[in-house]
């Protein structure tokens, strides 16, 4: 930062925590899952969820009961989101082009859009079942062309839970959760199939599982605790943004939650508007120890520092209540999903408008967007050669070769040449 920022409200906590515990935890997690497999997997159901689900994987008879225990209304809010997010992810997929091009007389370049073969799926059960989950996870992958969505959800989930999976398009489902759900899915048991990649957010043992795992199964992103900032001016209103903030933090008591304004009044009216709203808020054993340990409020010289800060905080929700939110969206350059002007809550994102909700935390947003169908999918590469495309590529190819000294590489360029010449 070139200029040093007011604090109204300063975070009391700093979210980026020791870690070692948790490392040391999931690692013998993972090692028991991998050596023993549904026996581990067993065990860790016992002394984590406190039960032992008489079958790993849930039955069709079973999510045919779920369906049916499915309030009607909330199937049909359910289906109305699965709907919204399938129509974003198609047009996204439309926007995934293969090529094929010949970049120089007989040299042929391309790529194919490959769907990855099989996908897992974490649903987190969580502090509340959070039917929006499986939508988000499994809808883009049955989109993008996958062959097979294994899900995996914590024993305890609400039956709910299992019928969101089922429609949204999950070709198995297994009561497993935590990081054990992680290691079985990136191992195989007995029971549960090793997938390719695997996508979804969790806890904190969740997220530190996969990124152990990572390397020979592939990953989303590693999702840290929830975040929600606005970026304000003047024109900010300190009720909608107190209530916006609150309603995120709600997710998790390290929620990171923030206003960054050039207006000094709303600043202090926001602050006094969450103290406000916020005993009078069911979940604010929750939202509370959120707020008060990783809460800030902000304040900007100019509005240039206002986006240099946003920028540096890549927030994982960025809301912009400006003057001309388009104008200001258009200089904003690290987040994770934007949300352009005061009618565009971040809940409607979370929930069914269709952009996916699973997006990048603690600064990842500077390097990397959210998940997309584009996750699913492998672009990979492929080149042909006829006769002239060997007499352009063999000659630099050989030179460069014997400059490196890679002896082998330059007979196996010569060789073509020379059969071609011979020929």
């Amino acid at each position: 930062m070139t200029e040093t920022v007011e604090f109204i409200k300063a975070p009391g906590a700093d979210v980026d925590a020791d870690n070692s515990v948790i490392e040391a935890a999931v690692k013998e997690i993972l090692l028991a899952v991998r050596s023993k497999g549904d026996e581990a997997i067993a065990d860790f159901s016992q002394k984590f969820d406190g039960m032992l689900p008489q079958n790993l994987e849930v039955s069709t008879i079973e999510i045919s009961k779920a369906l049916a225990d499915l309030d009607p209304q909330t199937r049909t809010d359910t289906e109305f989101a699965i709907e919204q997010v399938q129509t974003f992810a198609k047009a996204q997929l439309g926007t995934i082009s293969e090529l094929e091009i010949e970049t120089l007389p007989g040299v042929h370049l391309g790529h194919r859009i490959i769907p990855i073969k099989r996908v897992g799926a974490y649903v987190p059960g969580g502090r509340y079942p959070l039917l929006s989950a499986p939508i988000m996870t499994i809808v883009p992958a049955k989109i993008a062309g996958c062959d097979e969505v294994i899900a995996c959800l914590p024993p305890t989930a609400h039956s709910a839970m299992i019928a969101g999976c089922h429609l949204s398009g999950a070709d198995r489902i297994f009561r497993v959760g935590g990081a054990q759900a992680i290691g079985a899915m990136a191992y195989g048991t007995d029971t549960i199939p090793a997938v390719d990649k695997i996508f979804g957010p969790g806890n904190a043992y969740v997220n530190e599982a996969k990124r152990q795992v990572f390397g020979p199964v592939g990953i989303d992103q590693l999702a840290g605790p929830s975040e929600i900032f606005t970026v304000a001016d003047s024109t900010g209103d300190a009720e909608m943004i107190a209530t916006d903030m609150l309603a995120q933090a709600e997710h998790d008591i390290r929620t990171r939650v923030g206003l960054i304004t050039t207006n000094r009044k709303l600043a202090l009216d926001t602050l006094a508007e969450v103290e406000k709203q916020l005993p009078t808020l069911s979940t604010n054993g929750v939202a509370g120890p959120a707020w008060r340990d990783f809460g800030q409020i902000v304040y900007c010289h100019s509005e240039e520092q206002m986006i240099e800060y946003s920028d540096f905080i890549a927030s994982e929700h960025l809301q912009v209540h400006t003057r001309d939110p388009k104008a200001m969206a258009l200089r904003l350059r690290n987040y994770g999903s934007l949300f352009i002007g005061q009618n565009a809550s971040v809940v409607y994102s979370d929930k069914c408008c269709g952009t996916n909700h699973t997006l990048p935390t603690m600064a990842a947003g500077r390097y990397t967007g959210g998940l997309w169908v584009g996750a699913y999918v492998k672009t990979a590469t492929h080149q042909w050669l006829d006769e002239d495309g060997i007499r352009k590529i063999a000659p630099p190819a050989i030179r460069q070769s014997a400059a490196e000294g890679l002896e082998g590489h330059l007979r196996a360029a010569a060789l073509r040449l020379k059969r071609l010449q011979e020929g």
